[in-house]
């Protein structure tokens, strides 16, 4: 069993390898080569009577070798044409049986070029060839053996070589077209997974801001009569904050426009570093956010420290949007392989519950931490109020 395993993982190895062109047709003209000398040795020899009438022939070593060479020729086109290769090599068994010059290699020939044409055509195409090529084969045998003693001119050993090649053929059609299948399921993948983080993106950057500006414009339409100092400020807050979104927007699409390689010179994406510029934002909206850091605080992977500003920011905004409270708290432990994100608040509750879980926030919270394979829960508390918690492993 020791044994058989490395042997067995080389063979799957060696069937997933893909052979570049140039490499292939350097194999072909080889193979021609080697295939136009097979079929001269294999000649008889002396004078030989026409397959058509009584007339005895005899060519010289010359004329033989042009023979053979004219019939590897059609070789040279098996990668693009391979039921044209196929037909030329059969039709040059014809002749050279026709001349006399019968040759059990040029059959032999056609059989592996049967594995060509069901390894890149359709499978009708291949059956159609490996009939062919067995008839072929049957009507050459009393001119390829005469005699019966050549094991290659039985037709149980031709049916079993064309069988064999054209099996193999098709296995290797069936692998391309498996590997082809997976490569775009894949491309498939990643594009869905590159629209949902996107989508993940939008929503976290927008709603946030959306949220705050619509509250500071309720409250500047409410007072702008009555303490127009207060309406004035709120629409600073409004100014700020849209200013802010749409320069993230315009990052964001600079960033989907151009190439990885092109992204360095961006602006780059939020984290923890963040998190007092958020709380002030929330603050201007009437929210009092408590941060609390615990445990040794340290540098986190590019994506845990995004997902960590992006959650923390989405449990702000639905604080402010649906908590109908005006405090919450956040606190991030970092623990020795994980970093927790919890965010609390005294508000509505189980009845800011439905609001909440009728948007994609928590949805694209929950797509976060699965993403990067922790936990995520949340829910109304049983004393009143709501909490997000995730665990990413950091």
């Amino acid at each position: 069993m020791n044994v058989l395993a490395p042997l067995l993982r080389g063979l799957r190895q060696l069937a997933a390898w893909r052979v570049p062109a140039a490499w292939f047709d350097t194999f072909v003209r080889g193979g021609a080569i080697l295939f136009a000398g097979m079929v001269f040795d294999t000649m008889p020899s002396g004078p030989q009577p026409l397959f058509f009438g009584p007339v005895t022939v005899h060519f010289g070593g010359v004329q033989r070798m042009e023979l053979a060479v004219l019939s590897a020729v059609p070789i040279l086109v098996c990668r693009r044409r391979p039921m044209t290769a196929l037909a030329g090599v059969l039709a040059g068994a014809v002749v050279l049986a026709a001349v006399g010059e019968a040759s059990a290699m040029s059959v032999l020939g056609a059989t592996v070029l049967v594995a060509v044409v069901a390894a890149a055509r359709p499978r009708w195409v291949g059956v159609a060839a490996a009939v062919g090529t067995f008839a072929a084969w049957a009507l050459l045998k009393e001119a390829t053996t005469p005699s019966g003693t050549t094991p290659y001119g039985r037709l149980g050993n031709a049916l079993l070589l064309v069988a064999v090649a054209f099996t193999g053929g098709v296995l290797v059609r069936e692998r391309r077209e498996h590997g082809r299948a997976l490569r775009e399921q894949v491309a498939t993948s990643a594009v869905t997974a590159e629209r949902l983080r996107i989508a993940r993106e939008l929503h976290d950057m927008v709603a946030h801001s959306i949220g705050i500006v619509a509250i500071q414009a309720g409250a500047a339409k409410r007072c702008i009569q009555t303490q127009p100092v207060l309406a004035a400020q709120a629409l600073d807050v409004i100014e700020t904050t849209s200013r802010e979104t749409l320069t993230g927007l315009r990052h964001m699409l600079v960033a989907l426009r151009k190439a990885e390689a092109d992204r360095d010179g961006l602006a780059p994406t939020p984290g923890l570093d963040d998190l007092p510029a958020l709380a002030d934002n929330a603050a201007k909206a009437g929210v009092a956010v408590q941060m609390r850091f615990d445990g040794e605080r340290r540098v986190l992977p590019a994506e845990v420290d995004l997902s960590v500003y992006r959650i923390v920011q989405e449990s702000v905004t639905n604080v402010v949007r649906h908590a109908g409270t005006r405090r919450c708290r956040v606190a991030i432990a970092f623990q020795p392989r994980d970093v927790v994100i919890e965010v609390t608040d005294q508000g509505r509750g189980a009845l800011a519950e439905a609001p909440r879980a009728g948007g994609f926030g928590l949805a694209g919270m929950r797509e976060r931490v699965s993403l990067l394979h922790g936990s995520f829960d949340a829910g109304p508390l049983p004393e009143g109020g709501f909490r997000v918690r995730a665990r990413i492993p950091a």
